[in-house]
């Protein structure tokens, strides 16, 4: 017989009643009834349930052993009585008499107790996370993740893709977020990067004619953390390939993302291909990039009614260049005026100067601002909104760009506070056509709105325009249910055209040269057309697994601080190691301080 087991304790059944098993596993509760203890014995596979008679040697250890202390058992399993049989459980029809008990391991007294239903402080559960994870419902969540990589792995094969590792020291680039550095000890004063994406690696990969590249990749980013947002490093799906359109970039990613949503939930999942958005668009009916579909709300741009109103508030943001956005809800006419007062007190949270609101109560409309409109601009409204009898229409005004921000923010929470959210799907959606340029509110330059070698559509053709404003990227997003899975682009290859994008942008021609040599020069070598995108892998399995914070999928994560508080990092280092990289340390005051 196995010294630990002959199964896994989740793996016992009704057919191995009269066998004698060894299993092995940690102490998850014990019950005295009666005299007789019994011990849920559990491990990564599921719960067995022991007994132990108090005539046995070691029942008076059992009883004083501590939850989580690993014990491995050997016994003659028996059936449970018909009253005592568990439904709940996979092994509930059985369980196993002890003859004799290995102490393998006994713990000490638990900072975070896994068998109740308490809720502790993140901190906490990150600092002792080797017994966080022992929970039921985070060994399903890496279980999933698991077989999530492992299933993008086949799914990639399958469509012709090798994967590539991509180097973790490399150069620090200009664009993109903050990175972090690593000091060389060879060559004093100089400082390796980790990657903040594989992004340069794989379209040099391209450049080396590979074609199908795809990469299980770290990325390492100094951000700040969201629920989204995991800070440090997060893993994603990375993708390119030669000679491609986007709408071949679309397929590949649309059969893998539809695959692996539909293999892993029981959730409804959008078939392909999924619902393409104009960036444009998207701001407007949803302000947002990220729109989450799932929200029967739409807004619509009003600002012509109210240009020519009485209600002066909203007339003088017009005349400005102002906007008026509408939020059409459907059937909350009845709602207490209490709803409406703190609907008004959440878009002043999010920075709008208040919230107007008219109420369709059969033939009647009412609200704040009804004495200002005249019954044809109400009319006017009702049409472009649809509005019918129970509706209410919610306002918001200001410049362009914050009233998208503010109505979107609106949206979200009207789409929460009165669980109007489609439940039980995934709704997937690509934002398409983002604007290659736009002024920077600080210099007021033109700058590159997102991703800087990103092709124009157009080509050069475009860039030659009198107006770069108006130029569109072959840019796109993935998005599913509000979260942005990924960004991705086709690329722009030509370094003519890489110059000119450049150019418009404030840099010159040198200055490309020295800050991007690496992708300019092999460019100058022949470079194929081609594009990709990196889904985030974390952001998935949350959404997989139904989770509100990525935190939860990720093994061992770092707080919102980035810091590891199982591993106590970042630490101090010795003298010893900064003398060898050649470093001094210059802190802040108050760490002097200290």
């Amino acid at each position: 017989m196995h010294k630990y087991r002959t199964h896994k304790c989740g793996e016992i059944r009704k057919e191995d009643s009269g066998s004698e098993v060894r299993v092995s596993g940690w102490v998850y509760r014990k019950r005295d009834h009666g005299g007789v203890l019994f011990i849920d014995l559990r491990d990564h596979y599921g719960v067995a349930q022991i007994v132990v008679q108090p005539d046995r040697e070691f029942f008076d250890k059992c009883q004083r052993i501590r939850p989580e202390s690993v014990l491995t058992i050997t016994g003659k399993v028996e059936c449970r009585a018909d009253e005592a049989i568990n439904p709940k459980l996979p092994t509930g029809e059985v369980e196993l008499f002890a003859d004799t008990i290995v102490f393998e391991s006994e713990a000490e007294a638990l900072p975070i107790y896994l068998a109740g239903d308490e809720e502790y402080p993140e901190d906490q559960r990150l600092k002792y996370r080797y017994l966080d994870l022992r929970r039921e419902k985070m060994q399903a969540n890496l279980r999933l993740r698991s077989q999530v990589i492992a299933s993008m792995r086949q799914r990639m094969q399958a469509q012709g893709f090798n994967e590539f590792q991509t180097p973790i020291l490399t150069c620090s680039s200009p664009e993109g977020a903050r990175d972090y550095l690593v000091p060389s000890r060879v060559h004093p004063g100089k400082f390796y990067a980790l990657p903040q994406a594989p992004q340069l690696f794989k379209q040099l990969l391209m450049v080396a004619g590979m074609d199908r590249y795809f990469q299980i990749a770290p990325c390492f980013r100094d951000e700040d953390a969201r629920a989204d947002r995991s800070p440090g490093e997060f893993y994603q799906l990375d993708i390119e390939m030669s000679f491609v359109e986007q709408d071949e970039v679309f397929e590949v990613v649309e059969d893998v993302l539809q695959g692996i949503f539909t293999e892993f939930s029981d959730k409804t999942s959008d078939p392909a291909p999924f619902r393409r958005i104009t960036y444009k668009d998207s701001m407007l009916k949803y302000g947002s990039d990220k729109p989450d579909l799932r929200i029967p709300i739409e807004i619509v741009d009003v600002s012509e009614v109210f240009a020519n109103s009485g209600f002066n508030a909203f007339k003088s943001v017009v005349e400005k260049g102002g906007v008026v956005r509408a939020l059409p809800v459907k059937g909350i006419s009845d709602r207490p005026r209490s709803f409406f007062d703190k609907m008004v007190g959440y878009a002043q949270s999010v920075g709008s100067k208040g919230l107007a609101y008219i109420v369709w109560d059969g033939e009647n409309t009412k609200g704040p601002i009804v004495k200002f409109l005249e019954e044809e601009q109400l009319a006017q409204i009702a049409e472009s909104c649809n509005v019918e009898s129970g509706d209410v229409v919610f306002f918001v005004s200001d410049e362009p760009k914050s009233a998208a921000r503010i109505a979107g923010e609106v949206r979200v929470h009207l789409g929460q506070e009165l669980d109007i959210i489609e439940k039980d799907v995934f709704r997937f959606c690509w934002v398409v056509d983002f604007p290659m340029f736009e002024i920077d509110e600080e210099t007021d330059q033109v700058a590159f709105s997102h991703n800087p070698f990103s092709m124009p559509q157009g080509g050069m053709d475009a860039l030659m325009g009198d107006d770069p404003l108006s130029v569109l990227a072959y840019q796109y997003d993935i998005v599913c249910n509000g979260v942005e899975l990924s960004s991705g682009a086709i690329r722009n290859h030509s370094p003519e055209i890489m110059y000119k994008a450049f150019e418009i942008a404030g840099y010159s021609q040198k200055e490309v040269d020295e800050q991007f040599s690496f992708m300019i020069n092999a460019f100058k070598y022949g470079a194929p057309p081609h594009g990709g995108l990196a889904p985030g892998i974390d952001r998935i399995v949350m959404l997989l697994a139904d989770e509100d914070n990525i935190r939860e999928v990720i093994a061992f994560p770092m707080n919102q601080k980035a810091q590891d508080l199982m591993m106590n990092a970042p630490a101090e280092v010795s003298e010893v190691q900064l003398r060898e990289l050649h470093l001094k340390l210059n802190l802040p005051k108050e760490k002097k301080e200290e």
